[in-house]
């Protein structure tokens, strides 16, 4: 079949297009950043254009049998930029879809559209309540997508947990720097929270049975995350662990930290936003049993063995990013004052 893919360039596009051409796919990748992986490079079609751009992405809608829209401002960018890519990109894919007769548009939303809830499992038919910018645009965009579903078109919502594996730097290159560097890691609240976590090769194992199973079966809304987890404090020492240095997860009082986060945020020098650590100190976690039904979706890895995978990749490819920085899922993060603060620890 031929695929385009939506944030081609990003964490989650680069496995997905790995996982597709395994199974002798064509693929275009449209992504407003460079492709800059030499394994695959030639063997794919890349456009660089912007999912806002309507003339762009119908041109490249053409002859596709499955679009999976992928790209999404990520949380740490202008609030703007988040909801304009988010809710105007998500429509303008969704339009090219139906005027080319796409057979099938999958779409990755998040678990960021469930807000800060008050009870878990969180099941699909929960209220959407999305914090901040990213949150809110998620929430949006799965608007747009019931609204085209009821036009006609096959379209899968997957709303997977916070998915990690190689490729993945960002927010988790705090975890593995500080490893690495032989430093305890601080988390915030005791660390006795459930906080479920997803290895993207399970995710794209998901987005495929999306592509595969019958329309009926598959024209709706999954949550999907890790079947196997424990606490943060239990998942995260399996890092510490691998790195070797007898160092530990120092957890500290929830409250005060997080406001001295909110006021580190509003003055630009911490790199961690409030969907991060307002919900850092409490469970998240989905149920995915309709996945396991429907998708007959069975996750591979726990969230020990993805963070154990996920921090061998850092440790094999450091050289290739270590003087490198940003704000998306491909460099590792901006630290900005945590940097001072990584001496006490």
């Amino acid at each position: 079949m031929k695929f385009l893919i939506t944030g081609g360039s990003g964490f989650l596009g680069i496995n997905l297009i790995r996982f597709l051409l395994a199974r002798n796919h064509q693929i275009i990748s449209l992504d407003i950043a460079d492709f800059d992986y030499p394994d695959v490079k030639d063997k794919i079609t890349h456009i660089k254009a912007d999912v806002r751009e309507a003339d762009a992405v119908n041109y490249m809608a053409q002859g596709v049998d499955i679009i999976v829209h992928c790209a999404m401002a990520l949380p740490l960018y202008p609030a703007e930029e988040i909801l304009s890519t988010g809710v105007k990109g998500t429509h303008t894919v969704l339009e090219a879809a139906r005027r080319n007769r796409v057979k099938r548009f999958i779409h990755i939303s998040s678990t960021a559209v469930y807000g800060i809830p008050d009870h878990h499992p969180l099941y699909e038919t929960d209220r959407l309540e999305g914090v901040g910018p990213y949150g809110l645009a998620k929430v949006k965009a799965e608007e747009e997508c019931v609204h085209y579903r009821k036009k006609g078109l096959c379209i899968p919502v997957l709303r997977p947990k916070s998915f990690i594996g190689p490729e993945r730097l960002g927010v988790f290159s705090l975890l593995y720097e500080w490893a690495k560097d032989k430093k305890n890691f601080p988390m915030i609240g005791s660390g006795n929270n459930r906080f479920q976590l997803l290895d993207v090769e399970d995710l794209c194992e998901a987005i495929y049975s999306c592509v595969i199973l019958d329309e009926k079966q598959v024209n709706t809304t999954f949550n999907i995350g890790a079947k196997e987890f424990t606490t943060m404090r239990q998942d995260y020492q399996v890092v510490l662990n691998e790195a070797g240095f007898n160092k530990k997860i120092i957890g500290l009082p929830a409250m005060p930290i997080i406001m001295i986060l909110r006021v580190l945020e509003a003055l630009k020098i911490s790199p961690l936003y409030k969907w991060v650590y307002e919900t850092a100190a409490k469970d998240s976690f989905v149920s995915i049993e309709k996945a396991e039904k429907l998708l007959n979706y069975q996750p591979k890895y726990s969230n020990q063995q993805a963070l154990l995978r996920n921090y061998q990749w850092y440790l094999a490819n450091l050289d290739s990013f270590k003087e490198k920085t940003g704000v998306s899922h491909r460099v590792p993060w901006k630290q900005g004052i945590l940097k001072v603060a990584k001496i006490f620890f």
